[in-house]
C-alpha cells in the first residue's frame, strides 16, 4: 500500500498547549518523504492563541487566560477543556492536496458529522470555519512548511464559551460562536473526534490504512 495512503492516528487527551506547539513542529521540521501522516486528537486547557499575522487589538480582555503567538493563519482564538482540537500533520504535496481544498475538506468534515444531527451548518469563502445559525462553531487554521501542514481545526462540543467574549473571534467583532451541546447535540469530545474522523475527514481524504494510538 502506497505510503501516501497510510495515517496514525494519535488520541491524546487534555494536553498542554505549548508543548503540543513544540511537538507539531519538530515533527513537521524531521520528517521525510517515508514519515506516515498523521492526526492528533486532543484538548487543551484555557489559552488565547493569536495567528502569525494576528493583531493584537483583536484580543480585548484577556485577564488570566494566558496568551500565545503563533505561526499559523489567522487572528485570535480560544482553546480551553471541552473543545475538540484536531491537528493535521500530512504531507500534502504527497497526497497531491491544494491548501485549499484541505481546507474545504476540513470544513466537510465537520458540516457532514453536524448534518448527522440534523444541524445544518456551513462555510463561508471570506472567513474560514463553520457556521450555523450565523453563529462560528469550527475554527481552522493551519501552517503549510515545505508541502507539509500542521495545526488544524477546533470544534465546540461542550464547554464555557465565555472566553470568546473577551476577544473579537477570528478578528470579526461582534461574531458570536456556539457548541455542539447548545444545539442539541450531546457528546464526548473523544466521541466527537473519532465521529468526525473515521466517518466524515478520512473519507475525505483518502487514507486506507489507519493506526490508532
Amino acid at each position: 500500500m502506497a505510503i501516501s495512503q497510510k495515517l496514525i492516528i494519535r488520541d491524546l487527551g487534555v494536553q498542554d498547549y505549548a508543548k503540543t506547539y513544540q511537538k507539531m513542529k519538530d515533527f513537521t521540521e524531521s520528517r521525510t518523504e517515508t514519515t506516515v501522516d498523521e492526526i492528533w486528537l486532543l484538548e487543551h486547557p484555557n489559552i488565547f492563541t493569536l495567528g502569525r499575522n494576528g493583531k493584537k487589538e483583536h484580543i480585548l480582555d484577556a485577564g488570566d487566560i494566558p496568551v500565545m503567538q503563533i505561526d499559523r493563519g489567522g487572528q485570535v482564538t480560544y482553546h480551553g477543556k471541552g473543545q475538540l482540537i484536531v491537528y493535521i500533520l500530512i504531507d500534502i504535496k504527497r497526497k497531491k492536496l491544494g491548501v485549499r481544498h484541505l481546507v474545504t475538506q476540513m470544513e466537510n468534515a465537520v458540516i457532514q458529522l453536524l448534518n448527522t444531527q440534523n444541524i445544518i451548518a456551513e462555510s463561508k469563502a471570506d472567513a474560514p470555519g463553520v457556521y450555523t445559525q450565523n453563529k462560528k462553531i469550527a475554527a481552522l487554521g493551519l501552517r503549510i512548511t515545505k508541502g507539509r501542514s500542521y495545526h488544524g481545526l477546533s470544534l465546540n462540543v461542550d464547554m464555557d464559551l465565555s472566553p470568546f467574549q473577551r476577544i473579537n473571534p477570528c478578528g470579526y467583532e461582534g461574531l458570536e460562536v456556539t457548541q455542539c451541546s447548545d444545539l442539541g447535540f450531546y457528546i464526548s469530545v473523544s466521541s466527537a473526534g473519532k465521529r468526525l474522523l473515521t466517518e466524515h475527514l478520512i473519507p475525505l481524504l483518502g487514507y486506507q490504512s489507519l493506526n490508532w494510538n
